[in-house]
């Protein structure tokens, strides 16, 4: 088994928050790294500006490791990247794009280099170029997402490189966590279980909508695109996989999704914004403290462990 994460980054437990944008800032990051996580600032749509603001709010809100997620497709990722290293917080996590060319910058700085991977191939890629861990991100993940499953991807990475390979996608609960580490995953990275707590600052109408939420009620729009997002049943998701099916021109379906993310998560428009979100949603019961869920998580984990241990084959 390869290195835990834990002994990566330097936390308590196995478990990254999720760099989900519009979302992720320093008040949600700095209360799961507080809680014995590794917490993640979102960069995602953002300005230099705000992604410098909001890692030295982190630093006033907590003493621990903490990251930031740069999404790759962003137009001004490199002067995101220019300020991560100015600002060296303990790792980024980069993922919607090609990794390798910014971790001579990164490495310069003393920043960890955690790439999200969709496939083996990209995972040795990274091993080569000098990563400290990947992750690796099924489907079931909200947000946009790749072809394969969380497990087909565990079953098919971990064997093949020796970094150590945090995975995501469809993992809210203790029970989740067991099964990747039994995988010989080193820990799992948690977004949609994240929203609903307290000092998360997604909109609480956004937040309702997850706590009513049954098992089957993800879709997935933009497969047409070539840029797949995982997010809840509503009016819009639901009326953009119908122009989809129609073969709607691809200009007016962008612009039908331009902004929808912001919509949903910033401004409460649970009908005509995009809520991104995964397929784990029966976990999301209540709103309670980051601390809490982690609590909840770990325990849980350690029961399925222990259960586990006895199983004779």
């Amino acid at each position: 088994m390869q290195k835990s994460i834990t002994q990566v980054l330097g936390i308590k437990y196995p478990i990254l928050q999720g760099g989900m944008a519009w979302i992720s800032e320093a008040k949600l990051a700095s209360a799961v790294s507080n809680a014995g996580g590794a917490g993640i600032i979102s960069s995602g749509g953002r300005t230099t500006e705000y992604v410098r603001e909001q890692i030295r709010l982190a630093r006033t809100l907590t003493d621990k490791p903490f990251g930031v997620n740069v999404m790759l497709m962003a137009p001004n990722k490199e002067e995101i990247m220019d300020v991560i290293c100015e600002e060296k917080p303990v790792f980024v996590t980069l993922g919607a794009g090609n990794p390798v060319p910014f971790f001579g910058q990164l490495k310069a700085a003393g920043i960890k280099i955690l790439p999200v991977v969709p496939n083996v191939k990209l995972a040795k890629r990274v091993e080569q170029a000098g990563a400290d861990a990947v992750i690796v991100e099924g489907m079931e993940a909200g947000g946009h997402i790749g072809v394969l499953t969380t497990m087909a991807l565990m079953t098919q990475v971990i064997p093949e490189v020796s970094l150590p390979v945090v995975a995501a996608g469809g993992f809210a609960d203790g029970r989740g966590l067991a099964a990747a580490l039994v995988m010989g995953a080193a820990g799992v990275q948690i977004g949609t279980r994240f929203l609903v707590a307290e000092e998360c600052t997604v909109h609480a109408n956004m937040k309702a909508k997850l706590l009513e939420a049954g098992d089957a009620d993800s879709i997935v729009t933009g497969q047409s695109l070539g840029h797949a997002v995982r997010g809840l049943k509503n009016k819009f998701s639901q009326n953009f996989v119908a122009l989809e099916k129609q073969h709607a021109p691809e200009e007016e379906l962008i612009k039908l999704a331009t902004g929808s993310n912001k919509l949903a998560a910033v401004d409460g428009d649970v009908e005509n914004g995009m809520m991104q979100a995964g397929q784990s949603l029966l976990p999301l019961k209540k709103i309670e403290p980051v601390k809490v869920i982690m609590e909840d998580i770990m325990a849980q984990a350690k029961t399925a462990l222990a259960a586990a241990a006895k199983i004779e084959l």
